[in-house]
């Protein structure tokens, strides 16, 4: 009996664990499968879902669950979008996208209007219509891009802005076409729709991350705080349909509000990225397949032509856009081929306006047939442009993804030698670990694999039976954050006389360039340590040394001020150690602020020009207004400080009163204070600015490190 419960001999299956079992295997095995012979996994999908939906073999029904998981996929698309969107990019590149959103609104507005009026020989008001749907996309092809690791490519960031611009203008146009066929097209519409829009927008974009920030500085559970995400991604959405526009609207509008306060490199992101991608975009995908019928193929002639004109229309007027918008910003062949893969593919929006206009009935035939404003010729069309224009999307924008990505990798391995960078981070407290671990991800290399390094020192003399298992515990902790970025750590485990010379003796033997000390948040630092750090590690180790007191989570800060001395620029470990900071901004998306003498900004100034990100820049040059300098300083904001040791050409004889200030006035506030590597110390005696040993690790660091060994060079 129990058997025939669960092997059911009817279709469509009602069972619940079937029917999970049955979509999980499809988003098993066919990207598997498909790859083997070139389809995008998630042209795949599509097809799976049209096979075993209503229009194919009827395996599953397209229900409320399949429709409700494939909206919250369709969602999920357009907040990531947001969310991995680089914004110091996204503001440069503004203006790009509005005319690339008007390029590709008006190109299929035009021809979509000609085409159904003398072509199709449709209505006026449908004809505007079934233009604004070949007007609107959606953005299916985003997750295959995303997962080929060119989602932050200036031609992605352009489509994606240019898509909110065509999506909301084409939902525009159907609100008014809808309008004016039930009369309510006038000075109060206008009035209601832009006062809802300002202040739906007003909302999501200063409201959400002041919650954001609230939340993730109080919950640091990860449950709590990825759930945390999936409300606020649903509550944009429901406040944009509130306010009269599409609910991918506030999904995406969500995703750049909460933007700053989830890192790239972040176990949060790790987490948002991986759920969306197993398990609620396949759905959308398959959901949008059950949509397909094959039967509308052999139907009747008019249903044939509409679908025909439908596709071509779509697909030319894309095109179009794509190729104005590629000659205008002089774009490669390969990022023309993302704007069109990504802009291509009608789905979401396409499906509403449809949808709506079908159940519009503007008359009855003489038989007492309603006349529907889009009839179902076009119904049908729309349900074959779909499977068409995904099909075309998929297989472009998976090319030109696939050639980025290979020129990418092609130049990264001209060099054959292994990255240098090695980052050192000595852990005691179980308390601090997370934070510590999370800021060496977050300013390390992103071709760094390999690189990072927690140390537990357990005392020779200590006669504690527990000290061993606790340094273990303490190491386990730290892999476990590590994983969770999809980052490797190696854990050491040393057994010495004393914490400096086992900080010294790990950084000799393994090579460490990069060093993470960690300060106690309300001890904040003490004589002893100062005596350690200046006397022992300073003065041993030739590396980049950062010392973090934590005193909120790293991703809710707002604003990095990093304070400069004169000089800082002819030091030898300048350039590792802005790049550091650099990757601190491009991995965190929050604020730079320079305090530095007129010099030094130019330098600064310089790197920035070419590897944007969002900064701005003040003169300072006397370090005895250094607390005049601090009232300046808001609630979230960090400061960074670049010190010197002594008698160096950055050293300032203020900077000894820096430790007190910051325990007097600082001690509610984040802080990373900075050592950069210098000549003198150990084995950095012989380094030279003009000697190639030192330009060549930083050309093999990133692009921000071949910028730098330019300037210096």
């Amino acid at each position: 009996m129990i058997l025939l419960n669960i092997f059911e001999t009817t279709l469509p299956l009602t069972n619940p664990v079937l029917k999970f079992l049955l979509i999980l295997v499809i988003i098993l095995f066919a990207p598997i499968i498909l790859n083997k012979i070139k389809i995008p996994h998630l042209l795949g999908l599509i097809i799976a879902g049209a096979v075993i939906g209503p229009n194919g073999i009827n395996l599953i029904q397209r229900d409320s669950s399949i429709i409700l998981s494939g909206t919250a996929g369709l969602l999920y698309i357009m907040f990531l979008a947001g969310l991995e969107i680089d914004l110091a990019d996204f503001k440069k590149n503004s203006k790009k996208s509005v005319v690339f959103g008007l390029f590709t609104f008006i190109i299929p507005m035009i021809l979509g209007t000609i085409a159904g009026y003398y072509v199709l020989e449709f209505t006026l008001p449908t004809s505007v219509l079934l233009a604004s749907m070949f007007a609107s996309h959606t953005l299916i092809a985003y997750p295959l891009i995303s997962k080929m690791g060119v989602s932050k490519n200036k031609a992605v960031n352009i489509t994606v802005g240019g898509t909110m611009i065509t999506d909301t203008l084409a939902l525009l146009v159907l609100a008014v076409i809808v309008g004016m066929n039930t009369g309510e097209v006038n000075t109060e519409f206008w009035l209601k729709l832009s006062i809802s829009i300002l202040i739906f927008g007003l909302i999501v974009m200063l409201i959400f991350p002041i919650i954001g920030r609230w939340f993730f500085k109080r919950f640091d559970d990860n449950v709590s705080q990825y759930i945390f995400v999936l409300v606020m991604v649903f509550l944009g959405a429901v406040l944009a349909e509130l306010a009269g526009i599409e609910a991918i609207i506030g999904a995406f509008l969500a995703g750049l509000a909460l933007n700053r306060l989830i890192p790239q490199t972040s176990p949060l992101m790790n987490r948002i990225e991986f759920v969306g991608n197993a398990i609620f975009i396949p759905f959308f995908l398959i959901g949008v397949g059950m949509l397909i019928d094959y039967q509308v193929f052999f139907k009747d002639l008019e249903t044939i032509k509409v679908a025909a004109v439908m596709i071509i229309v779509a697909t030319t007027a894309k095109f179009l856009a794509a190729w104005i918008t590629q000659k205008t910003f002089k774009f490669s062949v390969d990022e023309r081929r993302l704007i069109f893969g990504l802009s291509n593919a009608q789905a979401a929006a396409t499906l509403a306006a449809v949808l709506v206009g079908y159940n519009i009935i503007i008359g009855q035939t003489d038989s007492g047939e309603p006349i529907r404003l889009l009839n179902e010729s076009i119904l049908n069309g729309t349900i074959l442009m779909i499977l068409f224009t995904c099909t075309i999307a998929s297989f472009v924008a998976q090319k030109g993804a696939k050639n980025i990505a290979l020129a990418e990798s092609e130049e990264e391995s001209k060099d054959q030698k292994e990255i240098d960078e090695k980052i050192l981070i000595p852990i005691s407290n179980i308390d601090t670990t997370d934070e510590l671990i999370n800021l060496g991800i977050t300013i390390k290399s992103k071709k760094n694999k390999k690189g990072l390094f927690a140390l537990s020192i357990v005392d020779n003399n200590s006669k504690e039976s527990s000290a061993d298992k606790r340094a273990q515990k303490i190491l386990s902790k730290a892999a476990i954050t590590a994983s969770a970025t999809d980052n490797s750590i190696t854990g050491l485990l040393r057994y010495d006389l004393n914490i400096v010379n086992g900080i010294t003796s790990v950084v000799k033997e393994h090579k460490i360039t990069d060093l993470i000390l960690g300060l106690h948040v309300k001890k904040g630092i003490s004589d002893s340590f100062l005596g350690n750090l200046t006397e022992g590690i300073l003065t041993k180790c030739s590396t980049t040394t950062l010392i973090y007191k934590p005193a909120q989570p790293f991703a809710t800060i707002k604003r990095h001020i990093i304070i400069v001395p004169q000089n800082a620029e002819k030091e030898i470990g300048f350039p590792f150690w802005i790049i550091k900071v650099w990757n601190i901004a491009r991995n965190s998306g929050a604020k730079l602020l320079f305090y530095a003498t007129e010099g030094t900004l130019k330098v600064i100034h310089k790197i920035q020009s070419q590897h944007p990100i969002e900064c701005e820049y003040e003169e300072f040059n006397d370090w005895e207004d250094f607390l005049i300098l601090a009232r300046d300083f808001q609630k979230n904001d960090n400061l960074i400080i670049i010190l010197s040791r002594k008698d160096k050409p950055s050293y300032q004889n203020k900077m000894a009163k820096i430790p007190s200030y910051l325990n007097k006035y600082f001690k509610d506030t984040s802080y990373i204070l900075i050592y950069p590597l210098q000549e003198g110390i150990t084995d950095t005696s012989k380094i030279d600015l003009k000697n190639p040993t030192f330009i060549e690790p930083l050309e093999r660091l990133d692009e921000i490190g071949k910028t730098i060994a330019k300037i210096f060079k």
